[in-house]
This record gives structure tokens, sequence and C-alpha cells, in this order.
């Protein structure tokens, strides 16, 4: 009986210490766990995904946006990186079409493991993408769209650099009315949430001084179909339209309306594309006003837009310079100065909580701030103006266009 007693004493020891020892490991494990670096984070690089349209009738969109970002990413990894580790932006094409940009946001948190989203091209894109990265918790900075739903309400895992398109129609409705005396106004718009947040800001600026649209107009997405649209305006006759669009449509309708004889003041929100706007037009476009929410990206007595020219020329020398590029340029090097300054292990909720303690942050003549309260980084908007040969030119009052005769 003794001995029997030993040796149940010694296993009840043994089995014991056994779990001491487990439990130990789990206490030693387990804030290391909790505080483990998010996916994407690697002792080497840091991993972006991105949907946009890379073919279709608005590639020229996300390929700017693309490359001009590719411009910093390049320059800053043959520099060494953040830290170390390289930015690695894997881009997917979506055609600008939200079916297509879902998958490929799932494909990018599930199966490549990004870090974050950045850089998604449109509305109706976002409108597809923002609801799976928030319910997966991860980061969708610098959209290149002014849509509202990504600024009101506040959500935690959207961060806009760019002016809204409320603030780019405000600002054109505004100009209207004091630099022409112009009331009567008609919208434009392609036919989904891109083209309606345009109206909607519109309508808001309007009403806010007693006024409202004359009438509106729509295009299908993806589509040249604007003859109806023409037919509409050339029988209301407005002063000016304000036109929520991508490029080649926008254009398309710009020039029926003039190769018919009606030659209203056209106004375009930053989306359209205004190069790719600029240069379908040719001189069909003189007077076309854009609206724009990044500086004039051709004058490089603004540090950024210098290093802008530098590093695109050095890094994707087969895109030239231009507002979208300097976009993506912009994006970039807000996105990295955050990535520099979120404390180590890296995560999506540590790069949010640094991202909002930014607060008027220089990046060489363009400046944004974040904040718990505030995800809207800039306000920036100014005009511009399709010039002689489509060259863009900025402007500062509405009476300085340039007249178009046929």
């Amino acid at each position: 009986m003794k001995a029997r007693f030993k040796k149940s004493e010694k296993s009840i020891y043994i089995l014991t210490n056994s779990w001491l020892l487990i439990a130990l490991i789990a206490v030693f494990l387990c804030p290391r766990l909790s505080t483990a670096a998010s996916p994407g984070i690697t002792e080497t690089e840091i991993v972006l995904g991105q949907s946009c349209a890379l073919t279709g009738p608005t590639k020229a969109l996300g390929l700017g946006m693309r490359d001009g970002a590719l411009a910093y990413f390049k320059e800053l990894n043959s520099k060494g990186g953040i830290n170390g580790r390289k930015i690695r932006l894997v881009s997917r094409d979506d055609g600008y079409e939200p079916a297509a940009c879902a998958t490929n946001t799932n494909q990018l948190i599930d199966e490549d493991r990004v870090f974050l989203l950045f850089g998604y091209v449109g509305t109706p894109t976002a409108t597809a993408a923002v609801p799976i990265a928030t319910k997966k918790n991860v980061p969708f900075f610098a959209p290149f769209t002014g849509a509202e739903f990504l600024r009101n309400p506040l959500n935690r895992y959207v961060l806009n650099i760019r002016a809204s398109y409320y603030q780019e129609t405000e600002a054109m409705v505004d100009r209207l009315i004091k630099d022409k005396g112009i009331k009567r106004i008609s919208v434009f718009y392609q036919d989904d949430a891109y083209g309606k947040a345009g109206l909607d800001g519109t309508k808001l600026a309007l009403e806010r001084r007693g006024m409202a649209i004359v009438n509106e107009a729509t295009y299908p997405r993806n589509t040249l179909e604007v003859e109806s649209g023409v037919k509409l305006m050339l029988e209301t006759k407005p002063e000016a339209i304000v036109m929520i669009g991508a490029y080649a449509p926008c254009a398309q309708f710009i020039r029926l309306m003039r190769e018919k004889g009606s030659n209203p003041m056209f106004l375009n929100v930053s989306f359209v594309g205004s190069d790719a706007l600029a240069m379908t037009l040719a001189n069909m476009g003189l007077g076309v006003v854009v609206t724009q929410v990044v500086p004039y990206p051709f004058n490089k007595k603004i540090s950024v837009v210098s290093d802008y020219h530098k590093m695109a020329k050095t890094q994707v020398p087969e895109a030239g310079p231009g507002f979208v590029g300097m976009e993506g340029f912009i994006a970039a090097k807000a996105l990295c100065k955050i990535l520099s300054e979120t404390p180590e292990p890296i995560t999506r909720e540590g790069f949010i909580e640094t991202a909002e303690k930014q607060a008027k942050v220089d990046l060489g003549g363009f400046s944004f701030s974040f904040s718990p309260g505030s995800h809207q980084g800039s306000n920036l908007v100014y005009f511009s103006q399709v010039g002689p040969g489509g060259f863009i030119s900025p402007v500062d009052n509405l009476t300085q266009l340039y007249e178009f005769q046929r």
C-alpha cells in the first residue's frame, strides 16, 4: 500500500507540473500572439491590394492611379523600403464592374493576404468592396472617388485623401453663380452610385441657394449611349451642365452637343479623368471645365509635383504624368508616411490609430489630416479647363475660359 501510494503521488506530481509547464508556456506565448503583425506584414514586405479598371473604357483611370502609386513605392523600395520592408502592390483588374471588384476584394484579402486595400477606383466598385473590407476589419485607404457614403457616416476602416463630390459640386455651383450669374443648371450623370452621388451634391448646392436643377439625363456605365441625354439637353437648353461621368462618354456627350450647335458650359468632377477627356476631345473640348482635388501636376515649383515627375520618369517611364497619376502618387506618399510611424508589430488597428494622429501633414505642397472623428484627409478643390490642343490648365475664375467656336 505504501509503495502504491508513493507511485500515485509521483504521478500526481508529474501531472501537476506538466499542467503548470503548459500554463507557463501559454502565458508566455499569449501576449505575443495577441500582438502579432497583421496579414501582409512580413520581415521583408508590406503587401497592399488594389482592384481597379486595367482594361475597358475606364482603364486610363485605373492605370493612372496604379502607376502614380508605383512611382513612389518603387523609389522608396530602391532606398530600402520602410524599416527594411519593401512595398508590394497587388493590382487586380475589375473593368470598373462591381461584381468583379467584390470577387477581387475577397481574393486580395483571403488569398493574397494583403495588409490593406489601396487606391480603388470608382464609386460603384467601392460600394461593392467596402462592406467586405469593413466586415473583415481591413483598412480601405485612398479610394479614387469622392462618394459621400465613404465619408458619412464615419467608417473606421475607410480613410479618404481627396475632397468629396459634394465639395466639388458645391464649388461648381458657387462659381457658376458668382462668376457668370448662371442659374439654369442641369446634370448629366452615369446611372449608378457614382453619378447619383454627384447629382445629390449638385441638388444640395442649389437647394442651399433656393434653386433647383433644370433637368437631369443619364447614360449606362461602361457605355457611350449618350444620345438620349443629348436630345433632352437640346430641348431644355440649360446654361451650364454639371457632368458626373467617365471620360469616354462625357467626351462623346460634349462632342455631340457642340456638333449640334449647343454650347452651354460643361463642368466635370475630377473622376472624369481630365487628361484622357482632354486628349479624347482635343480642340472640341476648348473651355470645358474640370474640378481638381490635387495640385496641378505640371507645376514643378510645387515640391510634391517635382518629386512625382522625377520618380515617375525613373520608375514608370512608360506612364506620362497627369492628374490621376498625381493622385496615386500623393496617396502612396501619405500611406507610407503613416506606415513608417506605425509601431511594431504593425497591425491594421495600429495603422488606423496612427493615421488618426496625422495633423496638417505637408507632403510638399499638399497637406492632409485625419482624426478619430474625421477620415477626410483633404478639402482641396480648384478649377482647370481644357485649352488649345487638349492641354489642361488651371483657372481661377470662370470668366477666364476659352471660347469654343465651330
